[in-house]
């Protein structure tokens, strides 16, 4: 079985690391749901086989769906043939009430769609407590990047706002049939349970907006959302750029226009 590019797949073949993988989701005791994203030759899913988990597993690749129910007949029933970011990740684990419930993300992430799978976990929280995946380590940096730094942006505002992230390791091309071109990493996403305090909506508006042209003021970038009150932007705390605000500082920003949009 080759990897193809129209996937993005490049196959993990450190069976140590996979295992570490597997071993990386933090749990609360007793059995689990838990989503594999991209399988691929299962050298991740055997571990998680091992584990009391409730598994489930959905591939975009037909071949490799037939691989893995040619060489894993436990997975009968299991794998969903399907791309993950068109999935109703709501009807994976059914609560019998026509709800959902929770479950977690494991998976060696195509790195072409990495970070849309992270935004999908975000839109699925209340359903999705933690996720455990290696990403191309420069998204896995962005990912969990503070402020301050070239590699703090859109999505590291957006998931942190509502995950609380770690880097784990890093994993070296060699450890891949065909190797990347890119070192890897892995980290964990676990989600926070206190609410943002602010209105999603505005807030998912407002960070995108001040990071489109990142190395501005914010009295330059978020204009449009002042035009009735433009003379609220001569307030010091517009001097700043986007790369320097806290998750908090852009909760604080998001109520500020809010109140003056009233």
């Amino acid at each position: 079985m080759r990897a193809k590019k129209s996937f993005g797949q490049h196959f993990l073949t450190n069976e140590s690391i996979a295992q570490r993988i597997a071993d990386s989701l933090i749990l609360d005791g007793g059995p689990a749901n838990v989503l594999e994203v991209g399988p691929g030759q299962a050298m991740l899913t055997k571990y998680l086989l091992e584990k009391d988990f409730n598994l489930k597993c959905v591939e975009a690749d037909t071949d490799m769906v037939d691989y893995l129910h040619a060489h894993y007949p436990t997975l009968h029933g299991k794998v969903i043939s399907q791309d993950f970011l068109k999935l109703d990740l709501g009807a994976v684990f059914p609560d019998g009430a026509g709800g959902s419930q929770p479950f977690y993300i494991i998976g060696n992430f195509p790195y072409n769609i990495s970070s849309q799978i992270v935004f999908k976990m975000v839109a699925y929280r209340p359903i999705v407590p933690q996720l455990v995946g290696m990403f191309q380590k420069e998204m896995a940096q962005r990912i969990i990047a503070t402020p301050g730094g070239k590699d703090y942006g859109v999505i590291s505002v957006l998931t942190q706002a509502f995950y609380d992230g770690k880097y784990l390791f890093s994993v070296a091309p060699g450890n891949f049939n065909p190797p990347p071109k890119v070192q890897s990493g892995v980290i964990r996403l676990v989600r926070k349970e206190t609410a943002i305090g602010c209105d999603e909506v505005l807030f998912r508006k407002v960070v995108k907006q001040a990071f489109s042209q990142r190395r501005k003021m914010l009295r330059n970038t978020l204009k449009p959302f002042f035009e009735e009150k433009p003379e609220a932007l001569e307030d010091a705390f517009f001097t700043q750029r986007p790369e320097v605000l806290s998750v908090p500082a852009f909760v604080e920003l998001t109520n500020r226009i809010a109140e003056q949009n009233k």
